[in-house]
């Protein structure tokens, strides 16, 4: 019956996150000892004063549709995080609140993008990035970096990257899956290319924003002559341990926001109001509330470099933000371990998770075949006994 589906979802990518998550999930209920350090999430409760307002909420009765864009108040906390935050000054009508920022993304995406026109991904990019745009029938052009260069995009290759079709740039910061984080000399040349060609709109994903060792965060749109054509995007899911909870959202050019507005009412309509209300909790505390969970994810990414350095074929940069190393392992490619071949990325992740029980990401779905993803959104102990299974079979 599969002839009968749309072309738009038999040429879509299955989630390589979601995908290994789910096959993880598998060999457990067969017994399997796996630790799972594929997922992008939080290992850690949401915070208490955060579900304390919604359970209030749900004893003040919020029950019913919320606006499409979000509750005011909400948009009233976002625009205070906005300006406390990034430096940046939005009016309610450039906000609008959605079930994540993955349909914030997708909103983005509907609302901008017209056949063929081609979207610039710095590569390694989060996996959803690539069919996102397709599906607005976009067209994705890679722009590879390397381990060498901390996985960030040059000027120069931005700007032959970009040709009379280019509508758009997407990009992370702190960056899913290298934790790449961009300074803001780094934004600002990116930002003097961009400059010189006034058609291309940028789409910031700063959702990692806070999970940052690198001394500050800075917002394309805060850079000289961006604030107009940048649309950054944040929500709750990664720094306040919120995943489940759905909220994310957007600060845009008011028409940009507009036609958001205007697709999501034909598709969700408003986010979750219970959620949305714990939401304005969020934002309004201060960063200190939450520096527990990222002075946690700091000293486990400093254990799991000093432990990947131990194992030889690993290449490994010094990630600044989110909580993912990406390490290189192309030396493996061509080599037989355990009668099992390794040819790429997938090989390898795959071997990982057989032999070691160790559920990791092939980078090849972040659009770099040489490197492998690993959340250490885990505990110290399964990260040391993760390490210690990979060093064995690798040995």
């Amino acid at each position: 019956m599969e002839q009968k589906l749309s072309e738009r979802i038999l040429n879509m990518a299955t989630s390589a996150t979601l995908a290994m998550a789910a096959k993880a999930r598998e060999l457990r209920a067969e017994g399997k000892d796996i630790i799972g350090l594929s997922l992008g999430e939080p290992d850690f409760n949401t915070p208490d004063f955060i579900k304390d307002a919604a359970i209030q909420a749900i004893n003040d009765n919020y029950n019913s549709y919320s606006p499409v864009d979000g509750y005011a108040d909400l948009k009233d906390a976002i625009i205070t995080k906005f300006k406390r935050d990034n430096k940046l000054t939005y009016k309610p009508d450039q906000i609008v609140v959605s079930t994540g920022a993955k349909q914030s993304l997708a909103n983005i995406a509907l609302v901008m993008i017209n056949p063929g026109d081609e979207v610039i991904l710095p590569a390694p990019y989060w996996v959803s990035y690539s069919d996102i745009v397709k599906i607005a029938e976009g067209v994705p052009v890679e722009v590879p970096t390397s381990i060498e260069n901390d996985f960030k995009m040059t000027p120069e290759q931005l700007e032959a990257a970009i040709t009379p079709k280019t509508k758009m740039l997407w990009y992370s910061s702190p960056c899913n899956p290298s934790g790449s984080v961009y300074s803001e000399e780094e934004l600002e040349a990116l930002a003097a290319v961009l400059r010189k060609h006034p058609q291309i709109y940028v789409v910031s994903d700063e959702i990692y924003e806070h999970i940052n060792f690198a001394g500050g965060h800075v917002s394309m749109a805060a850079i000289e002559g961006m604030y107009d054509r940048t649309v950054t995007v944040n929500g709750v899911s990664k720094a306040f341990a919120m995943t489940g909870w759905r909220i994310g959202y957007i600060g845009a050019p008011s028409w940009i926001a507009r036609a958001c507005n205007k697709m999501q009412g034909q598709i969700t309509s408003g986010a979750n109001c219970i959620a949305q209300r714990a939401t304005i909790t969020a934002l309004e505390a201060p960063v200190s509330k939450i520096q527990y969970m990222i002075d946690e994810f700091h000293k486990r990414r400093d254990l799991v470099l000093d432990l990947l350095r131990e194992i030889d074929g690993f290449q490994v940069n010094v990630p600044e933000g989110a909580f993912y190393v990406f390490p290189n392992i192309a030396s493996f490619f061509g080599k037989t371990l355990r009668g099992k071949k390794i040819e790429n990325a997938s090989d390898f992740s795959l071997y990982l998770l057989e032999e070691a029980n160790v559920a990791t990401v092939t980078g090849e779905a972040f659009g770099n075949p040489n490197c492998i993803r690993i959340s250490y959104a885990a505990s110290e102990k399964d990260l040391r006994e993760a390490l210690r299974r990979i060093k064995e079979v690798l040995a």
